[in-house]
């Protein structure tokens, strides 16, 4: 299953995100993953809990975004929305178009946690 590289990648690249922000963990993720990706989002979702396991994005909730297939018809000059699998102008139904939106695996979002512990007062003053 690919998808668990994809999630591999995808973690990789969340753990470094989150280092470099200084984050103590990940609580959400979102992506946006087009029909024509090569990615499937419920083979993803099934690969994603594998692969955060054991890291700051472990209890993270993954929200995945699926655009719709957009087409520009190089004959009638308009971009419209299409089905995956019926590439042609939505207006002519033409078929030379060329895909605007679709193919698209993107990761939109994350929220990042701050979690180091606070030091009180009474704290301060013992440390002194």
């Amino acid at each position: 299953m690919h998808e668990l590289s994809v999630c591999n990648a995808l973690v990789t690249q969340v753990e470094l995100i989150a280092a470099q922000n200084q984050a103590g963990r990940v609580t959400r993720i979102e992506l946006e993953v087009g029909p024509l990706s090569g990615v499937e989002p419920e083979l993803l979702r099934r690969a994603y809990p594998l692969a955060i396991a054991g890291t700051v994005a472990a209890d993270a909730e993954l929200v995945i975004d699926i655009p719709d297939v957009v087409v520009y018809c190089t004959e009638c000059e308009i971009e419209s929305s299409v089905p995956s699998n019926r590439l042609l102008c939505g207006r002519c139904a033409d078929y030379r178009t060329q895909i605007i939106s679709g193919e698209e695996l993107i990761l939109k979002r994350l929220e990042l946690e701050d979690i180091r512990p606070t030091v009180t007062a009474a704290e301060t003053a013992s440390l002194n």
